[in-house]
């Protein structure tokens, strides 16, 4: 208050001053006037100039005590919250209470906190009572109209400098300090901006930002697997000009960039953009736009495999309680083939499954029985050689399946997708069956645009050289190591067999632990019809361990991913690979040629030459299979020559790439990894062809229909990899029996 009378006697001085220098105008004015004007005329002036300005004066006086009022308002407010404050504590000394100060700034604190405008709103609000109450006080010091202040007043707040141009101590006084007003408000609107685009960069480094992309490819989840699964979707996408594929995990975003730069392979077109969060929480889902997508893949963890396929069973939870629905389909991979049952429950028709450590363990044991058949896995996998294509042909209707079988230059049917079974896949049909309408055929192809149906050929299959009488023989087979899902993979080995073969099995684990194991797995030991389990405790890595073995008896040893390191991929395979070099060094010292090859060698020499040349002399012996998890690793073995090979993890990669881009396929990998139905096998030319007969591929594809059997490809006896759909089918060549066909064929 003091402040105020102290401010109105100055401005009362001010402002006598300026009405005694505007009399001296106006009467100046009024004498010029009178000389051309009548005496009435005059009078009226000076009667009613007065009453003007003592109008205008008040207006202006009021204005300057209403901004002062305005200004000081805030500060009686706060004092008489005190005042009321201490005089309720002194009243109720008993209870505890917080004061309405601290009341009102928690609720000053919860506004600006939640209220994503709050800042900006505030600081909007602030600078229009700043600009009003400048306005105010400018009208009240000045002669200028309160339009014409308001606008001065914002030149002041907009840029502190205008103020210089003011005269006169109240305007002076007015402008400095609406100019420090200013200087404030922009203060706080620079940082509220620095903050704002600060937290916009912190969002896009830390993957926040929404993704606005559609029918991509969602990846959910990290894990060794993803740089080969990228890989092959890049791969597939090649064609179409490059896809884009999501990754979302709850890793940091700039370390999965970082990582997904350092995969050495060409992404062909294809965008991978990482966000960062969660797969069980909905908010993130929506984040990556999960129902837009084509396909997502949901990862298996590397760790524990009930932990794994739990939260995987999650995850499906959380997808399909997206409230928009999902567009395309989901992949799970799973550990357990137990845990199957549950994810499709869940999932529904929406969801297929690959069980990672079951579809393994198949295809071990069947490379281990059909040497080079990893290799053919590896290119009917994945999309970087032959795959598998489901299209429709309407000109095939009512043509029969050995007509359709020869139709195609460049690519091999091998099924039919039946429309009347509901979209069943049937793998090696009869050749009677009828195509019916709607029905579509299933190829091993380049790509999905490489091929396309030509008029029939005139071939002629011929007749075959001799049954096939392929007689079973006892065998030996070692297993080193221990895997979970050991129970089935020595089901699967007692129905190929024949009686009396043996199944040796090494590890650290004791007898009788192994036989709760496989007990509780469900394998009943007393019930296997043709294998003997024979058990030896021991150290793969151990060489006294392995020498107590007969180790250059086993046709076929499978050196397995032990469970006690299966978590981590590099621990794993230095185990393997330490393992595979010891059996071979000890079976190349065991080996009769051993004597041969070392009068070769000076006494003393360490050539690594010729210690190559006995790893690869005991390889001819016996078939080793190695159980890879981490894919560095394959190029060891490779450069090796001295072992077969299945890639684990990038085996699976191209099957869930494969099952991404066309989720038809994965009924197709089921029956060819399952017990029963067809599967990949490996035979010689010479049950289908003579010495130095000379036929065209497609003359043998016709003499294996006789057995009911699909040639897919060859290898010849001199060659290291086998042909997959070879191109010029019906260009004739002169074949070896040595040379081997590659066919899909019934198990039986």
């Amino acid at each position: 208050m003091v402040v105020m009378c102290f401010t109105s006697l100055l401005h009362k001085n001010f402002s006598l001053q300026y009405q005694v220098s505007d009399l001296q105008d106006e009467f100046s004015t009024l004498n010029a006037r009178l000389r051309h004007c009548n005496i009435s005329d005059s009078i009226d002036i000076i009667d009613s100039t007065p009453e003007h300005n003592i109008s205008s004066a008040s207006l202006k006086i009021t204005a300057l005590i209403l901004s002062l009022m305005m200004l000081s308002l805030p500060l009686v407010f706060i004092k008489y919250m005190e005042y009321i404050s201490n005089v309720r504590r002194q009243l109720d000394n008993t209870t505890e209470e917080l004061s309405l100060n601290k009341r009102l700034a928690y609720r000053v604190d919860v506004f600006l906190s939640f209220h994503p405008y709050a800042k900006p709103l505030t600081l909007l609000i602030a600078t229009l009572l700043l600009i009003s109450l400048g306005g105010l006080a400018l009208f009240g010091v000045t002669d200028d109209s309160i339009a014409d202040c308001l606008w001065l007043s914002w030149t002041y707040v907009a840029n502190s400098g205008n103020h210089t141009n003011s005269e006169g101590i109240g305007p002076r006084l007015v402008s400095v300090s609406v100019s420090f007003g200013g200087m404030l408000i922009f203060a706080m609107m620079l940082g509220l901006v620095s903050d704002a685009i600060s937290e916009k960069f912190d969002s896009l480094r830390k993957g926040r930002s929404e993704v606005v992309e559609q029918n991509h490819t969602l990846i959910l989840g990290w894990s060794d697997k993803l740089g080969s699964l990228l890989n092959q979707l890049a791969i597939a996408n090649e064609s179409l000009g490059g896809g884009t594929v999501v990754v979302m995990a709850e890793r940091d975003k700039e370390e999965m960039e970082l990582d997904i730069a350092k995969m050495e392979f060409d992404f062909r077109g294809t965008s991978v953009i990482c966000r960062s969060g969660s797969p069980l929480i909905l908010a993130d889902l929506k984040k990556v736009s999960v129902s837009k997508a084509r396909a997502i893949v949901v990862l298996a963890e590397d760790g524990n495999a009930d932990q794994s396929d739990a939260r995987a069973l999650r995850t499906v939870l959380s997808l399909t309680g997206v409230k928009e629905g999902l567009r395309g389909h989901i992949v799970v991979e799973l550990s357990d083939l137990d845990n199957e049952v549950l994810v499709k429950l869940v999932g529904g028709d929406l969801v297929e499954t690959v069980v990672a450590h079951d579809v393994i363990g198949r295809l071990m044991i069947q490379c281990a029985r059909q040497p080079g058949l990893a290799q053919i896995w590896e290119d009917i996998l994945g999309f970087e050689n032959c795959e598998f294509y489901i299209k429709k042909w309407p000109q095939f209707h009512g043509m029969q399946f050995e007509e359709v079988l020869i139709s195609f230059p460049d690519a091999i049917p091998c099924g039919i997708k039946v429309a009347s079974s509901g979209g069943k896949i049937i793998l090696n049909p009869d050749d009677s069956y009828l195509l019916q309408e709607g029905d579509e055929v299933l190829v091993i192809a380049e790509d999905d645009d490489s091929y396309a149906p030509a008029p029939l050929p005139m071939v002629q299959g011929g007749n075959l050289p001799k049954n096939l009488i392929i007689p079973k023989t006892t065998e030996r087979i070692l297993f080193c190591g221990w895997r979970r899902d050991m129970e089935d993979m020595i089901l699967v080995l007692d129905a190929f067999l024949a009686h009396g073969s043996e199944l040796w099995m090494f590890n650290e684990v004791c007898e009788k632990e192994r036989e709760k194991k496989l007990t509780d797995g469900g394998l009943d030991i007393s019930r296997l019809a043709n294998i003997i389990l024979v058990n030896r405790e021991g150290n793969a890595v151990i060489r006294r361990h392995l020498e107590s073995l007969p180790l250059e008896s086993f046709g076929s040893i499978l050196i397995l991913a032990d469970e006690s390191v299966e978590d981590s991929a590099i621990q794993a395979d230095s185990r393997s690979l330490a393992t595979l070099l010891l059996i071979r060094d000890i079976q190349a010292k065991r080996l009769p040629y051993r004597e041969a090859m070392a009068s070769k060698i000076h006494r003393g020499s360490s050539s690594q030459g010729s210690w190559r040349e006995e790893m690869q002399q005991a390889s001819d012996k016996s078939v080793i299979i190695s159980e890879i998890l981490d894919p560095r690793t394959k190029n060891l073995l490779s450069m090796s020559k001295i072992s077969d090979y299945v890639l684990s993890n990038e085996l699976v990669s191209m099957a869930l790439a494969m099952v991404a881009e066309d989720r038809q396929i994965n009924d197709v990998l089921e029956e060819l990894f399952a017990e029963e139905g067809n599967e990949m096998q490996i035979r010689g030319a010479d049950l289908y062809l003579c010495e130095g007969e000379e036929l065209s591929f497609y003359e043998v594809l016709l003499r294996a229909r006789q057995r009911r059997e699909i040639v897919i490809g060859y290898r010849l006896a001199n060659a290291e990899k086998a042909i997959i759909n070879p191109p010029a089918k019906t260009e004739r060549r002169r074949w070896s029996v040595k040379d081997v066909f590659v066919i899909i064929a019934d198990k039986e």
